[in-house]
């Protein structure tokens, strides 16, 4: 979630509202901004204003300013476009290899579980399946209920 009524820079800077680093924070600020680009573009502009993957992204970066020690993310993916949504896994997938635990939740089943150590798969509240990505990925069940793929017989 953004606060619409003010700017990507705003966004970012309330991210990091309990920091007393400032200048630590300003070279956060850039990281997202090389992260992101498309947020150096828009750093005056009103969270409201931006689509919603811009604002997805916004989102992520601004949560990220406060150096969480799990970053939690809830659909990053829902309601954008896909090359927006590649672009936010492949964030992701960077952060994964920087050391930061994600606990996601995501309907992108094949996404997740490509990005995932460890997974769960859910089916009207209860847990279907779980075990590491690589193999729930290799799981015929679960290629066949969740991911669209014909298991080989």
């Amino acid at each position: 979630m953004v606060f619409p009524e003010f700017t990507v820079r705003e966004n970012l800077m309330m991210g990091a509202y309990f920091r007393t680093d400032k200048k630590e924070v300003r070279l956060d600020i850039e990281k997202m901004f090389d992260s992101f680009p498309i947020l150096r573009s828009r750093e005056k502009q009103l969270a409201a204003t931006m689509s919603g993957g811009e604002q997805q992204m916004l989102a992520i970066a601004r949560g990220l300013m406060g150096r969480p020690g799990i970053l939690m993310l809830d659909e990053p993916s829902l309601g954008l476009a896909p090359v927006i949504i590649d672009s936010v896994f492949s964030f992701l997938r960077e952060l994964k290899k920087q050391g930061t635990t994600i606990l996601l939740v995501e309907q992108n089943a094949m996404m997740a579980l490509e990005l995932s150590d460890y997974a769960y798969v859910l089916e009207t509240g209860s847990i279907s399946f779980e075990g590491s990505g690589a193999e729930l990925l290799q799981n015929d069940e679960v290629k066949n209920l969740y991911l669209g793929v014909k298991a080989q017989t």
